[in-house]
């Protein structure tokens, strides 16, 4: 069984699945995924900088994300020419990760989770949510960011009634860490008699 965990930014993906990792179950992350694709000596690398040029690389020849980021943000049509390289070899590389699992269920943690194919993979979704008002603090304690900047990555991401309708979980991430611990290991139990 694949679950995939979703959530909006700041909504605290990463602290959901180390708990889950501590559980003894495998997560296959769709971040590192779309890192390790875009690696010195990929293609998909060789591609990105025949098509936005060398300036898009660092002097070490890595990508310069920030630059990436910056150029995407503006550009829908260059969004898009990115996607549909990136996205069918996130997908392969996360369906390797995927098939490697060894745990008796695994997470694939995803932030485009339902914006992407990668529901596809996922026999069941956990959303992790809060309010906006958190995400907007965690966030910008998190990665010193403007909160114009937080709102903006907030309204590029599935809106949350669409994203809490989508899912066949939640955890309301609003308390404590034990309060977290807690709920992980009430839905830890749930899937292993799934």
């Amino acid at each position: 069984m694949i679950i995939g965990l979703t959530g909006g930014i700041g909504s605290g993906k990463t602290a959901v699945s180390d708990l889950f990792q501590d559980l003894g179950i495998t997560i296959v992350d769709a971040d590192l995924a779309s890192r390790v694709v875009v690696e010195k000596g990929r293609e998909e690398l060789n591609k990105i900088s025949d098509h936005f040029g060398q300036d898009i690389l660092t002097t070490e020849g890595e990508l310069d994300r920030a630059k990436l980021r910056e150029i995407i943000f503006n550009s829908e049509e260059e969004k898009l020419w990115l996607e549909s390289l990136l996205h069918p070899a996130i997908a392969a590389q996360i369906k390797m990760e995927l098939d490697s699992s060894k745990s008796l269920y695994t997470i694939l943690v995803s932030p485009l989770l339902l914006e992407t194919e990668q529901k596809n993979f996922c026999t069941k979704v956990l959303v992790v949510d809060v309010p906006v008002e958190m995400q907007i603090q965690r966030t910008s304690e998190r990665d010193n960011v403007s909160e114009e900047q937080i709102k903006s990555i907030i309204a590029s991401q599935i809106d949350r009634d669409s994203r809490l309708e989508q899912a066949d979980e939640v955890i309301l991430n609003d308390g404590s860490i034990q309060d977290l611990k807690n709920k992980v290991k009430k839905l830890h139990i749930k899937f292993l008699s799934s």
